[in-house]
């Protein structure tokens, strides 16, 4: 049985969940993510739509999916920012929605202080960022300096563009036809789509009976084989009929 969790609206901290609780908001505290994995190892599948939070709390979820003993796919719903964004580095598979994004960017912070405090945020949210990095980089093999400049440019992903980069691995509902492996383009196999054409020919009737039935491959003859070569290139070169059910211009 596969276990679902949601991370959806901002990342929180443990301490600040039941206010957000008390006024009804959506929120994910590292809580409710490690509360709610299995204790026997089962399938977790978890669902991502948020715009990040805090670091911390993001860190904290993301450390415990990856130390989790069973599979946990991570599925990126809808937005995946900032610290959501590291979240869902810890599937295996990370899955993301046609209509899903990545946003990945640099760590901020703001404090009230002299330039000596000034400079040390500067290093503390720099070295923090690098640590982010490092799971964006163990997700998807591409190099530091890379991985950094895109968070510098505070970069968005749409789903083609996150596969393309390694930091999802399979675009939801994106079923790739089988495709028949041939030795060369004159192998002189037959298109799948001839094929399931003649199989829709020879399974249709005459006189309450399967053609299928009445004859043998061997024993067509020339006109036969004509006929049916004819009525599948007839079928293959026919283009669907419009009609209000395949044709709406007001559809979007």
């Amino acid at each position: 049985m596969t276990v679902k969790i949601n991370v959806k609206g901002p990342i929180i901290s443990n301490d600040d969940k039941w206010i957000y609780d008390m006024f009804g908001m959506t929120a994910t505290a590292p809580n409710d993510v490690i509360d709610a994995l299995p204790t026997d190892g089962s399938d977790v599948e978890v669902d991502v739509n948020s715009n990040g939070g805090l670091v911390d709390s993001g860190s904290e979820i993301y450390t415990a999916l990856k130390s989790y003993s069973g599979k946990v796919t991570v599925n990126v719903v809808g937005m995946a920012a900032s610290a959501a964004s590291l979240i869902a580095m810890a599937g295996n598979p990370t899955r993301i929605s046609p209509v899903g994004q990545i946003m990945i960017h640099n760590v901020s912070a703001g404090i009230y202080g002299d330039y000596r405090d000034q400079a040390k945020l500067s290093d503390v949210l720099k070295q923090c960022s690098e640590a982010i990095a490092n799971a964006y980089q163990l997700k998807t093999g591409l190099s530091m300096d890379d991985l950094l400049s895109k968070m510098d440019e505070e970069t968005y992903l749409n789903a083609d563009k996150a596969k393309e980069l390694g930091f999802v691995d399979e675009i939801m509902f994106d079923e790739e036809p089988e495709l028949d492996l041939v030795a060369d383009n004159g192998s002189g196999l037959l298109p799948r789509t001839a094929i399931e054409k003649v199989k829709e020919l020879m399974d249709s009737k005459t006189n309450g009976t399967p053609i299928a039935k009445t004859i043998k491959p061997r024993e067509l003859s020339g006109n036969e084989i004509k006929q049916i070569a004819d009525a599948v290139v007839e079928q293959l070169n026919r283009k669907p009929e419009r009609t209000e059910d395949t044709f709406n211009p007001f559809a979007f």
